[in-house]
C-alpha cells in the first residue's frame, strides 16, 4: 500500500493544455482542492461576506445620524429662538402703555368747501378729502387695494407668516430688499400709532398693535380706517382726497382703471405719484390690474379693455382759481369757530359759475395781450352788497403761485383811490356841480400833474372825476385836509394804514384789491357797509351749526353823498376814462394807475355787484402804458355782462340832479379853514375865456352824471400857483358861511 502510495502521481496542471476526458470532464488550476486547507479559505470568505455587509450598513447609520442630528439641533434652536423672540416681544412689549389705554386716534379733519350752489369748491385739511364709508366708495378700489398689497387679508389674524416667508425668500433671492412682508393690519397700525423708524423695537409693536386692532375691529372696519388714512402722495391721504386730486371726481365714481392706479401708489406714493411721473404710475397700475385678474376679481376681457384704456389725470386739479377762496377761507375759520376738530362743511359765498367766469376773463386778457403788454398778472373780486364774496381770483394761475394778490397784495391804487376825496369834499358842502379850476398847481416841493398833461381849466367837481384829474383832485385833498381823505377811506372800509399827506389824493398809499373793493361798496348798497365776508355757514357732518352769518352793517355815508358819488362815478363809465367798461346796466366806478403803470385798476359797481380788477406783475415791474381804462375796463365789462345775463335792470341808489351847466357853484369853505400864504393873482393864467355861451342842459335820469358842457375847453397852461402848507380839515357837514378871499378864490378866479 505503501509503495502504490508513493507512487502516486498528481496531476500536473503545467505546461500544454490536455484535451478533455471522454466523459468531458478536465481539471483546471481553479478547481484543485487541497484537503489540508479548506476550512481556513471557508472562513476568510465568510469574514469578507460580513465585512461588507457591516460597511453598508455603517454607511446607511451615518446619513440618517447625520439628518438626526440637523434636526434635533434645529429644533433645540427653534425652541431658543422663540424664547428669545418672545423675550423681545415682553420686552419691547412692556415698554408700549397698557393694551386698555390704546384707542384709534382721530382721523385729521376735514373741511369741505362747498359754493352757494351746493358744489364743491375744494377740500382743505391734512386729509385733504372727506372719509367714505367702505361700500360707499367704488367697489374696485378695496379690490385692487387688496389684490396687490395683501391676497391674503381676509384669512389672516393681523400678521401673515405665510407672506412674510415669500417676502424673505424673494429678498434673499434678489439679493435685496424688493418685498414687504407687512399685512394692510400692519400698515394700519403703522400709519395709526408709529414713527416711519425701521428698527426692531418699531416692528415688535407693529405686530402687537396688529393683533390688537384685529381683536378689536372687523376685517371691513379695519379696510375703511386704512383706505380712508393711506398716503396717496401729491399731499393726498384717504381714498376721497386721492380721488379728487388725481381725477376732479369722488371715490365713489372711480372707474377700473382708475382704481389701479391709486392702488398702485400705496408702493411708493412720492415716486410714483402721476403728478410726478405718469409713466411709472401706469406701469404700476399695469401690475395691479393682472393681480386683480390672478385673484379672480376681474375677467380676461376686463383686464383687456382696462389696459387699453388708461386713467386719465386731471391736471387742472390745482389751478382753478376757487383754491384762493378756500385758502382764504380756512385762514378766517379759526377766528369764527376756533379750532377745527372734526369734519366740517362750509358754506361759502362763493358762485362757482361767477368764479370760472372772473378767472377766464383774467386768463383770457393775459394770454392775449400780456406778453405785448409786459402784464402777467391780474385779480378779480366780485362783492354783493351785503358783503358776500361771489368770486375772488388771485392771480393768473394757483398752481404756479399760491399768493394771492387779491387780499395780501398791497399796492398804490393810483387815481382808483380819488372817490374817497370827492366824498370828503362833498361831506364837507361841496357838490358835483362845484367849479375848479384844471391848471398845473405847486405844493410844497410836489408837482402833481394830469394824465398826458392836459388842462381843461374851469371844471365842475363832476367832470374832473370823469376824467380823472390830478390837480383838481390835489386841490380838494388841500380843502378838505389829507386827515379827512383818510378818515373817509376807512370809514367806508379801507384797512391798511393810510398816510396822511397831500399826495393821498393820488393813491400812492398801498392797499389790497380787496379791500379797496369792499370800500366801493356802500356806494352801491345806498350808504352800508357791510363786513365783507366768504363764510355763510359752517356745520358739522351731522348738520350742526357751529356759524352763521347774520349779516348786519352800519351807515357810513348819507343817502344824499351816496346820490352825489353816484352821479358823478357814473360819468366815468359814460364819458371818461372806463367807457370801455360800460353794459346794458347803469354802472359807476373809477380808474387808476400808478407811476410807470406799475399797477393798473378798476373798481366799478352796479345795483347788483361791486367788482375791481388789478393788473401788473409782482415784481412791480412797469406794464407798456396799461391804463385803468384799458385791461382792467375791458375784464370788468367782460365779467360783469356775463354776471349780470338774466337779472332785471336795476338803477343806482340815491338820486341827484345837476344844476343847469352855464351855473358857476360858489362853495365855501368853513370858518376855521386857515389862510394860506397870498398868493399873486397873476400867477395863475386863466385857461378859458371868462366868459362863454353855455350849451343848454340835457334831461336827466336819477343819478345820472351830467357833462359841463361850457367849462370841457381846453386850458392854456400859465403859471403854477404855490401852496406852501397844507390847509387844516374842514368840518365834516358844518355850517356853510360867507368866507374871505382864499386860495380858492385863486384858483377859480373867484
Amino acid at each position: 500500500m505503501a509503495n502504490r502510495r508513493d507512487s502516486r502521481i498528481e496531476p500536473s496542471f503545467e505546461g500544454p493544455p490536455r484535451a478533455k476526458s471522454s466523459a468531458g470532464f478536465s481539471v483546471s488550476e481553479e478547481d484543485r482542492v487541497v484537503p489540508s486547507n479548506r476550512n481556513t479559505s471557508a472562513k476568510r470568505q465568510s469574514a469578507r461576506t460580513k465585512a461588507s455587509r457591516r460597511g453598508r450598513g455603517k454607511s446607511r447609520r451615518g446619513l440618517f445620524g447625520v439628518l438626526g442630528r440637523l434636526a434635533y439641533w434645529c429644533f433645540v434652536l427653534a425652541i431658543w429662538g422663540g424664547i428669545a423672540a418672545a423675550g423681545i416681544v415682553v420686552y419691547y412689549g412692556a415698554k408700549m402703555p397698557a393694551a386698555t389705554t390704546w384707542a384709534i386716534p382721530d382721523r385729521a379733519p376735514n373741511i369741505r368747501i362747498v359754493s352757494v350752489d351746493g358744489k364743491l369748491l375744494a377740500n382743505r385739511g391734512m386729509s385733504g378729502g372727506e372719509a367714505v364709508g367702505l361700500h360707499e366708495m367704488s367697489t374696485y378700489i378695496p379690490e385692487a387695494v387688496i389684490a396687490i398689497e395683501d391676497r391674503r387679508f381676509y384669512s389672516h389674524l393681523g400678521i401673515d407668516p405665510i407672506g412674510l416667508s415669500r417676502a424673505m425668500v424673494a429678498n434673499v433671492v434678489g439679493g435685496r430688499f424688493s418685498q414687504g412682508g407687512s399685512t394692510l393690519t400692519q400698515q394700519l397700525a403703522k400709519n395709526l400709532f408709529l414713527t416711519p423708524d425701521r428698527t426692531l423695537e418699531r416692528k415688535v409693536q407693529e405686530v402687537l398693535l396688529a393683533l390688537w386692532l384685529e381683536h378689536k375691529h372687523t376685517k371691513d372696519q379695519i379696510l375703511e380706517m386704512y383706505l380712508n388714512r393711506v398716503y396717496f402722495g401729491s399731499g393726498a391721504y384717504g381714498v376721497e382726497a386721492a380721488s379728487r386730486r388725481y381725477f376732479g371726481k369722488s371715490a365713489r365714481d372711480v372707474t377700473l382703471p382708475e382704481a389701479a392706479l391709486l392702488a398702485g401708489l400705496l408702493k411708493a406714493p412720492s415716486r410714483l405719484s402721476p403728478a410726478r411721473d405718469p409713466k411709472a404710475a401706469e406701469q404700476r397700475s399695469q401690475l395691479v390690474l393682472a393681480a386683480m385678474r390672478d385673484e379672480g376679481k376681474i375677467s380676461a376681457k376686463e383686464l383687456t379693455t382696462a389696459m387699453s384704456a388708461p386713467a386719465s389725470r386731471v391736471a387742472s386739479y390745482w389751478t382753478g382759481s376757487e383754491n384762493y377762496v378756500a385758502d382764504a377761507i380756512v385762514e378766517e375759520l379759526p377766528d369764527l369757530i376756533g379750532d377745527v376738530r372734526g369734519d366740517i362743511i362750509v358754506n361759502a359765498t362763493v358762485d362757482l359759475t361767477l368764479q370760472k367766469l372772473a378767472e377766464q376773463s383774467i386768463r383770457r386778457l393775459i394770454d392775449g395781450s400780456g406778453k405785448k403788454l409786459n402784464a402777467s398778472q391780474g385779480v378779480l373780486v366780485s362783492i354783493d352788497n351785503s358783503g358776500a364774496v361771489r368770486a375772488m381770483v388771485g392771480g393768473y394761475d394757483y398752481s404756479t403761485s399760491q399768493f394771492d394778490r387779491a387780499s395780501e397784495a398791497r399796492r398804490q391804487p393810483g387815481s382808483a383811490f380819488k372817490p374817497f376825496v370827492y366824498m370828503a369834499a362833498l361831506e364837507a358842502g361841496r357838490t358835483p356841480d362845484s367849479v375848479r379850476n384844471d391848471a398845473p398847481i405847486k405844493i410844497g416841493k410836489w408837482t402833481p400833474t394830469n394824465y398826458g398833461g392836459k388842462y381843461f381849466g374851469k371844471v365842475t367837481l363832476a367832470t374832473a372825476l370823469a376824467k380823472s384829474l390830478n390837480s383838481v383832485a390835489a386841490q380838494l385833498t388841500m380843502e378838505v385836509g389829507p386827515d379827512a381823505v383818510v378818515e373817509a377811506a376807512h370809514r367806508m372800509g379801507v384797512q391798511s394804514d393810510l398816510t396822511a399827506n397831500t399826495s393821498i389824493a393820488l393813491g400812492t398809499s398801498e392797499v389790497t384789491p380787496l379791500e379797496l373793493t369792499s370800500a366801493y361798496v356802500p356806494f352801491a348798497n345806498g350808504g352800508y357797509r357791510p363786513d365783507v365776508h366768504f363764510i355763510r355757514r359752517v356745520t358739522t357732518a351731522g348738520g350742526k351749526v357751529l356759524y352763521d352769518n347774520n349779516g348786519g352793517a352800519p351807515r357810513v355815508i348819507k343817502p344824499e353823498i351816496v346820490g352825489m358819488m353816484n352821479s358823478m362815478m357814473m360819468g366815468t363809465v359814460e364819458i371818461g376814462t372806463a367807457r370801455k367798461a360800460a353794459f346794458a346796466w347803469p354802472a359807476a366806478g373809477k380808474t387808476g394807475t400808478s407811476q410807470i403803470s406799475r399797477d393798473a385798476w378798476f373798481i366799478g359797481y352796479t345795483a347788483n355787484l361791486t367788482t375791481g380788477v388789478w393788473f401788473g406783475n409782482d415784481d412791480g415791474g412797469p406794464m407798456k402804458k396799461v391804463t385803468g381804462g384799458a385791461l382792467p375796463a375791458q375784464a370788468w365789462h367782460e365779467f360783469m355782462v356775463a354776471a349780470h345775463e338774466g337779472v332785471p335792470v336795476r338803477p343806482l341808489p340815491g338820486t341827484w340832479r345837476s344844476t343847469p351847466a352855464d351855473t358857476i357853484v360858489q362853495d365855501e369853505l368853513p370858518p376855521n379853514t386857515a389862510q394860506p400864504a397870498p398868493v399873486p393873482s397873476a400867477s395863475v393864467s386863466q385857461s378859458a375865456p371868462s366868459a362863454q355861451k353855455a350849451s343848454p342842459p340835457r334831461a336827466v335820469r336819477p343819478a345820472e352824471t351830467v357833462d359841463a358842457g361850457g367849462f370841457g375847453m381846453p386850458g392854456g397852461g400859465g403859471t403854477t400857483a404855490s401852496i406852501k402848507r397844507p390847509v387844516p380839515p374842514a368840518d365834516v357837514g358844518g355850517p356853510v358861511k360867507k368866507r374871505q378871499t382864499s386860495i380858492l378864490d385863486i384858483l377859480t378866479g373867484g
